[in-house]
């Protein structure tokens, strides 16, 4: 029996990392996490991923999908289009500790990068994960489970709740800060009707789709970097966002990190279609 139920109210997926998000109202269910998320990352010359810690401007970066093609646009250019079919250019890439190959897409949108990004003394390449590819989650966060992903920063999937995004603005309003959006934290699955933060003390999210139930394992809480401190409209950083929320986000089971939001693995459902409006079950997690 669950201890809470939540209704998914947004649904995320990133397909490039690092760039701008892709709202959808249903996304399908893979092993490694909602269906074309983080499924490229552009890289330097060396073969290391490239995120907006280094690049703000990034975030400008907006993919788009078709059935045939990932379309990039950017503010000020004309957009850039990559075949989703393309002959197997292999190539080693590197995202935190995980060395792995991965394929090139070509020099068309590699030109575009060079110079959109525009870093003296830099070149960038745009990656796809190989099918040939698996990437791990923390085993020790897993509990042993192997449970894959692609180019996120570690684990399938990303569940915030809307509450805990209001209870921020909350603070920063009262502080006089203008409220942020849900975008600064680039979750994949926004569920309402839970308190703030409830996805914190989650163990397992049943999610009812439409032919059977998905269920995700939320393991970790997600340590937050300078990224929510970027505006994803100005690319501008100020520290406001981390600093409100450091007073009462730092968690001692990640070291004092800054978290908001919980990642997950995929434990069932690989194949059902998440949507918007779905009831999603929470049972709490016994440490």
């Amino acid at each position: 029996m669950a201890d809470c139920t939540g209704i998914i109210t947004q649904l995320f997926i990133y397909p490039i990392k690092s760039c701008a998000g892709i709202e959808v109202t249903q996304a399908q269910l893979t092993a490694t996490g909602l269906s074309m998320d983080r499924e490229w990352m552009i890289v330097d010359q060396d073969g290391m991923f490239l995120t907006q810690r280094e690049i703000p401007h990034m975030v400008w970066i907006t993919p788009a999908l078709s059935s045939t093609a990932l379309t990039l646009s950017a503010p000020g250019f004309d957009s850039v289009s990559v075949p989703l079919e393309l002959p197997s250019a292999p190539k080693q890439v590197t995202v935190w500790r995980d060395t792995l190959v991965g394929d090139d897409q070509g020099d068309a949108v590699a030109q575009w990068l060079d110079a959109y990004l525009a870093v003296p003394g830099k070149h960038y390449r745009l990656i796809r994960f190989s099918k040939q590819a698996r990437r791990l989650s923390a085993l020790d966060w897993t509990k042993g489970v192997e449970a894959v992903n692609k180019f996120s920063d570690g684990f399938a999937v990303l569940v915030v709740t809307q509450s805990a995004l209001d209870d921020l603005n909350t603070r920063l309003t009262t502080q006089g800060h203008e409220a942020v959006s849900m975008a600064r934290f680039r979750p994949n699955i926004v569920l309402d009707r839970l308190e703030a933060h409830t996805e914190d003390h989650l163990g397992e999210l049943t999610i009812q789709t439409e032919h059977a139930s998905a269920q995700l394992h939320l393991v970790k809480p997600c340590p937050r970097c300078a990224i929510p401190d970027i505006n994803p409209e100005t690319a501008i950083s100020s520290p406001e966002v981390n600093d409100t929320l450091r007073p009462y986000r730092t968690l001692a089971r990640v070291d004092g990190a800054i978290c908001f939001g919980m990642n997950g693995i995929v434990h069932t459902g690989v194949g059902q279609m998440i949507a918007v409006g779905q009831q999603a079950e929470g049972t709490y997690a016994f440490e």
